[in-house]
């Protein structure tokens, strides 16, 4: 046999080991992915059970992990939570994560939901879209965003309806600062109890939480000893109406406020108007479109307001 012909490589078995490698590689995987899922349903139930203890309770039927086999998450059918001063019950829970990225997780929950909130009493809402994305870390997650769409609510009984268009909340993480921002559109209230010829509100705020993330592990609490800077705080009604707050704000252990503000007024004849319907009994807040487009210093001094040279008198303690 010529020398050509024995050393011709033989393709069929190099083609055996590589499938068999794949097999295995894959097997492995398969096995691995498993190993973690049941590992995932095990924390999560036990996390569920050190949560439902000292007059709280957790719920999330039939959990069970999906993703298989490029993303990892849990699947609820129904979740509730409930404890003295809060309670929801919503629909199906989903959340994943890339296997390659598992630190980076992302949640939709489904409505309807019915909630029992403090002062507002018990709430039946549905929406379009509810979604969360975390980037995780091992002591406190580096971000955080929430977006809803399309909410509409029942409040005191169905006797009062609120729509909201569009809702965004986003956390980011600034060394021991916590930078926060939220926003809303479209919000208006019709029924019984709200507020007649309101038109539709956006809403924004900007700002940092200064020593946020220890703020955020003791599980917020009361607001004495913060501190932070407010870059906006907005309400408006369309492009061109509205009131704008920005600044440094503090709350000292006794609960009285310190702030340096600066209030910006945008078509103070139109904001006149709204502010009749929201108050009333104010008297006639005509004289407010005088002004114009205007910004007005407001300073708190250990609870003791003034907005310009003019004393608006004490600020609640909180």
């Amino acid at each position: 046999m010529p020398s050509s012909e024995r050393r011709k490589p033989n393709y069929s078995r190099r083609f055996g080991w590589f499938t068999t490698f794949i097999v295995i590689l894959f097997g492995g995987y398969s096995a691995g992915w498993f190993y973690v899922a049941d590992m995932i349903e095990t924390r999560a139930g036990e996390a569920i059970q050190g949560i439902s203890r000292n007059g709280r309770a957790a719920e999330c039927t039939k959990m069970k992990a999906e993703g298989f086999p490029f993303r990892i998450g849990l699947w609820c059918d129904s979740v509730r939570y409930e404890d003295a001063r809060f309670a929801i019950a919503a629909d199906s829970f989903r959340s994943a994560a890339q296997v390659y990225d598992p630190f980076h997780v992302v949640a939709e929950l489904d409505s309807p939901a019915t909630l029992d909130l403090p002062v507002v009493g018990p709430v039946e809402a549905a929406w379009e879209n509810l979604r969360a994305s975390v980037n995780a870390d091992f002591d406190f997650p580096e971000r955080a965003s929430f977006e809803l769409r399309g909410l509409k609510a029942a409040l005191d009984r169905k006797q009062t309806s609120l729509e909201v268009k569009a809702g965004e909340a986003h956390m980011r993480r600034n060394g021991n600062d916590l930078d926060v921002a939220l926003s809303f559109s479209g919000a208006l209230a019709t029924g019984e109890r709200a507020i007649a010829n309101l038109p539709p509100l956006d809403g924004a705020l900007d700002l940092t939480l200064d020593n946020g993330v220890r703020i955020a592990l003791k599980g917020g609490g009361s607001p004495r000893g913060w501190s932070g800077t407010i870059r906006t705080l907005s309400l408006s009604a369309g492009p061109d109406t509205g009131l704008s707050l920005s600044g440094p704000i503090a709350i000292d252990e006794q609960g009285l406020v310190n702030a340096n503000l600066m209030i910006g007024i945008r078509n103070p004849a139109g904001l006149s108007s709204i502010l009749q319907a929201v108050f009333p009994k104010a008297g006639d807040l005509s004289s407010l479109a005088a002004l114009g487009d205007t910004q007005l210093p407001l300073t708190i001094v250990n609870g003791e307001a003034s907005l310009s040279f003019i004393s608006l008198g004490a600020v609640p303690r909180l």
